[in-house]
């Protein structure tokens, strides 16, 4: 089942969860140590900041919460389907996910929470624009999805049962992208602090233009040649 993914499915997914990843860590090795590529962690914080009456602090989280959820407001204007299809217009997403993400580097270096919101709506972009394939799942900004289907594939092989191996490898691929764009990250934050964050943009903008290059190419290839479409035309002749 897994070839029945096409190639640009399986390119763009590891590559966006690398991208994530590498985001991802950055914010969190930052100043607020605000992760901002998912959602579950900063609500539980949210909630551990409003028990403990830590006003700044749930002002923060709030932000970041509502930030993902615009990006992802973004998305779903844009793309205006949950489902990945060749000739949405991804590229463009994509480009406004880089300047996010580039925006995002002088308001992190003035240590302002801004930085920190910006990422955030760029990974809900992200997210958002990639949701599901032909029955699976598609998470490139958090695994905690991907390692369920994982669980579930390990489970089903227990019992005999057959294997979903295209989820099972798209997870697993997301997970690997996720956790080399995280030792990616990590590496370019030593070497260039908030800096690196230019490298995930400039990765988001050129995967923006290969994506617009591989579907203008796909599209032409699949358009009729002259000859055939005036052939098909032609009006039939009566014997």
């Amino acid at each position: 089942m897994g070839v029945q993914l096409p190639r640009w499915v399986w390119v763009g997914a590891v590559t966006l969860a690398c991208i994530a990843g590498m985001v991802n860590v950055i914010g969190y090795l930052g100043f607020e140590h605000q992760a901002v590529s998912h959602l579950t962690g900063t609500t539980s914080l949210l909630g551990a900041s409003l028990a403990s009456g830590n006003w700044r602090s749930v002002g923060h989280l709030w932000a970041v919460l509502i930030a993902f959820s615009l990006g992802a407001t973004l998305s779903g204007l844009i793309i205006q389907d949950s489902t990945l299809r060749l000739g949405r217009r991804y590229g463009v997403v994509l480009s406004i996910e880089a300047l996010l993400l580039a925006g995002s580097v002088p308001m992190f270096e003035n240590r302002q929470i801004l930085g920190a919101l910006l990422a955030s709506t760029a990974c809900g972009l992200q997210n958002a624009m990639v949701t599901t394939y032909s029955g699976a799942i598609v998470r490139t900004t958090h695994l905690t999805g991907m390692f369920t289907d994982l669980g579930i594939g390990l489970g089903h092989l227990l019992r005999g049962m057959p294997l979903p191996m295209r989820r099972l490898t798209l997870s697993g691929l997301i997970i690997s992208g996720f956790l080399g764009g995280g030792i990616l990250g990590a590496w370019a934050f030593r070497a260039w602090h908030y800096k690196a964050l230019l490298v995930p943009a400039a990765l988001t903008g050129l995967a923006g233009i290969g994506y617009v290059l591989y579907r203008n190419w796909t599209m032409r290839r699949s358009r009729p040649k002259p000859a055939a479409r005036d052939r098909a035309r032609e009006p039939l002749q009566p014997r």
